[in-house]
């Protein structure tokens, strides 16, 4: 990553939106988590079906056309969410960085050996 600052600040610009929006991710109770993470869930969902309507997967409509452009902003639209997941987990964007390099070195391992067979140990360091 060229500038591990561009994340953090993604992780402070949604924070101050989330807090706009009236939705204090810091301090959680359990059940508040799991509420919040189910909508995050939820809303994600919804991106990905519009994401999936930006390009042409009905083999049978001729009409389609792949629309990069929405595609890009539904994308962006998944960051939301998932960055928002990420902070009701507590997780700050350096804590994301981390596990994605611990999570990308079990899946590079996986690849080498075949990933053959499933094991929920693997990634338990993470």
């Amino acid at each position: 990553m060229n500038n591990p600052d561009q994340l953090r600040e993604l992780f402070r610009m949604q924070k101050a939106l989330n807090e706009r929006i009236g939705v204090q991710t810091d301090g959680m109770s359990e059940e508040e988590k799991t509420k919040w993470i189910l909508n995050y869930c939820r809303a994600m969902g919804q991106e990905l079906a519009e994401l999936t309507d930006s390009v042409p997967w009905k083999w049978w409509a001729k009409y389609q056309k792949f629309d990069e452009q929405n595609a890009r902003v539904e994308v962006v639209d998944l960051f939301h969410f998932l960055i928002s997941m990420a902070q009701v987990l507590g997780m700050s964007a350096d804590d994301v960085f981390q596990a994605y390099l611990k999570k990308n070195e079990v899946n590079f391992k996986r690849q080498e050996t075949g990933y053959v067979k499933k094991d929920e140990t693997d990634s338990k360091h993470i």
